[in-house]
C-alpha cells in the first residue's frame, strides 16, 4: 500500500539565500507568480498545464485563510486539487507526497508546490515589533491555553536552540558525545557549499577547529553547528508519468514517503533521542523496495548537527549511537563515500524558513538531473530526502528515483 511511482517532479526553482537586510522585499503572491514561471521553465510547462496547487498557509502575508484560493487567483489558475501543508520544515517533503497521491489518485497532472520566504512590504498599519515579538519564542506558541505556554516557557525552554541542545544533552548521557565528529558534520557540508555557487557561504571554508572555537548558544552547540536563517523561496513541479515523459530534463519519481509525528515539544517526547523521522523513514523505504544501503546520496534536513546526527540513526544509516562513529568513518561530502547534502546543507546553504526544506529536496533533484556542475555525483539513481519540522516534531521522508 502507497504510492506506485508513478508521479514525478520534473520543474525546480528556489531564490539564492539572502540575509534579509539586503533581500528585495516581494509581496507573497508576487513570490508565488516568480517563483511558478521559474519552475515552469525549468520543467517545460506552461502555467495552463497546472491542475494542482499546494501552498504553505502560515506566515503567508496577504491572507491568513482561503489562501490556496488567493493564489490561484492571482495566478490564472483552475485547479482540481488544492492543499495548505503546515509541517515547518517538513513542509517541502509534505507538499511532494501529498502531490503525488493526488496524481496517482487521477485528481490531477501537474501541481505546483511553492513557498514564498522573502520578507513582503508592510503597509502602514501593520505592527512589525508585534510581528518580531511573535516570534520571540520561535516555535513555541504564546496563545492562552496553548501547553507550551503554561509549562515550556515559563521555565526558559525557548525557542529552537534550548530544545535541541536539550535533545544534544539527552544523547550524550545516554551514548556518547564527541564534539569533534559533531563540527565534522558542520565542516564536511561547508565543503560542499564551496562547490555551490548558489550556497550562502560559498567562498568560505571551514574547519573542525573554527567551529569549536565559534560562541557556544546552548550547550554543546555552536553557533556554527545552528542554520543561519535567510530570506528565500522555492517551488516544485510534480507532473504524472505521462506528463513526466515530455519534460525538459530526467524526472525525479517519488517511490516512497513516511510521514510522522507524535508532539509539539520535546518535554512531551516519549524518549527524545528516538525520532519521528525513525517510523517515517522505514515507511519510506518499505514503500520504495529499498534499503538504506541502496541509495547514492542522503538529503538530510539539518537546521543543527544534532538533526542530521540522529536522522542518520533513526532512518537506519548506522545503529543507534553510533552515529558518531559513522560520521567519523566516512567522507560526507560530494567527492566521499556518503554524499549527504551536497548542496551545502542548511547549515552551509542558508534556511528559508519552512522554504529551507525545499533546498533538500531540490538538491536531490539536481542531483537525479545530472545538473549539479562541478558536485554532481558520478552515479545518482535513488535518493533519501528527510524533513524536520519543529523540534524534532514533526517529520517525513522522501525516496526519489530516476527513471
Amino acid at each position: 500500500m502507497g504510492l506506485k511511482g508513478n508521479a514525478a517532479i520534473i520543474g525546480a526553482a528556489q531564490y539564492k539565500p539572502e540575509k534579509y537586510a539586503t533581500a528585495p522585499r516581494m509581496f507573497h503572491l508576487e513570490q508565488v507568480a516568480d517563483l511558478a514561471a521559474q519552475a515552469l521553465q525549468d520543467a517545460g510547462l506552461r502555467a495552463e498545464d497546472l491542475d494542482g496547487l499546494v501552498i504553505n498557509g502560515p506566515h503567508f502575508h496577504e491572507a491568513s485563510v482561503f489562501v490556496p484560493a488567493m493564489a490561484a487567483e492571482y495566478l490564472g489558475l483552475k485547479v482540481n486539487f488544492a492543499e495548505v501543508v503546515d509541517l515547518g520544515g517538513c513542509t517541502g517533503v509534505g507538499m511532494v507526497w501529498r502531490a503525488a497521491a493526488a496524481i496517482e489518485l487521477g485528481l490531477c497532472q501537474a501541481v505546483l508546490c511553492v513557498m514564498p520566504a522573502r520578507m513582503a512590504p508592510m503597509g502602514r498599519d501593520e505592527d512589525v515589533g508585534a510581528m518580531a515579538r511573535g516570534m520571540r519564542y520561535g516555535g513555541h506558541s504564546t496563545a492562552f491555553g496553548a501547553p507550551e505556554a503554561e509549562f515550556d516557557l515559563p521555565y526558559g525552554h525557548m525557542g529552537q536552540n534550548t530544545g535541541y541542545a536539550m535533545i544534544a544533552q539527552r544523547y550524550a548521557a545516554q551514548y556518547d558525545y564527541d564534539p569533534v565528529a559533531m563540527a565534522k558534520i558542520a565542516v564536511d557540508q561547508r565543503t560542499n557549499a564551496l562547490a555551490n555557487p548558489q550556497a550562502m557561504f560559498y567562498g568560505q571554508p571551514l574547519t573542525v577547529e573554527q567551529v569549536l572555537a565559534s560562541k557556544m548558544v546552548a550547550d554543546p552547540l555552536h553557533v556554527l553547528e545552528i542554520v543561519m536563517p535567510v530570506a528565500g523561496g522555492a517551488a516544485l513541479i510534480i507532473a504524472s508519468k505521462e506528463v513526466a515523459a515530455r519534460a525538459r530534463k530526467r524526472p525525479a519519481f517519488i517511490t516512497g514517503f513516511g510521514e510522522h509525528l507524535a508532539f509539539k515539544s520535546p518535554s512531551y517526547a516519549d524518549d527524545m533521542i528516538h525520532t519521528p523521522i525513525g517510523p517515517a523513514s522505514q515507511r519510506a523505504f518499505a514503500m520504495a523496495g529499498l534499503k538504506p544501503t541502496d541509495v547514492d546520496a542522503a538529503q538530510i534536513y539539518d537546521c543543527y548537527t544534532i538533526t542530521a546526527l540522529l536522522t542518520l540513526e533513526d532512518a537506519g544509516f548506522c545503529a543507534k549511537g553510533e552515529g558518531m562513529s559513522f560520521v567519523r568513518e566516512h567522507d560526507l561530502t560530494w567527492r566521499g563515500d556518503f554524499p549527504m547534502n551536497t548542496h551545502g546543507g542548511q547549515l552551509s546553504f542558508g534556511q528559508a524558513g519552512a522554504a529551507g526544506g525545499m533546498s533538500q529536496i531540490i538538491e536531490a533533484v539536481t542531483q537525479i538531473a545530472g545538473e549539479a556542475g562541478e558536485r554532481q555525483l558520478k552515479r545518482c539513481d535513488s535518493v533519501y530526502v528527510s524533513g524536520t519540522g519543529g523540534v524534532m516534531s514533526e517529520q517525513g521522508a522522501l525516496i526519489l528515483q530516476g527513471a
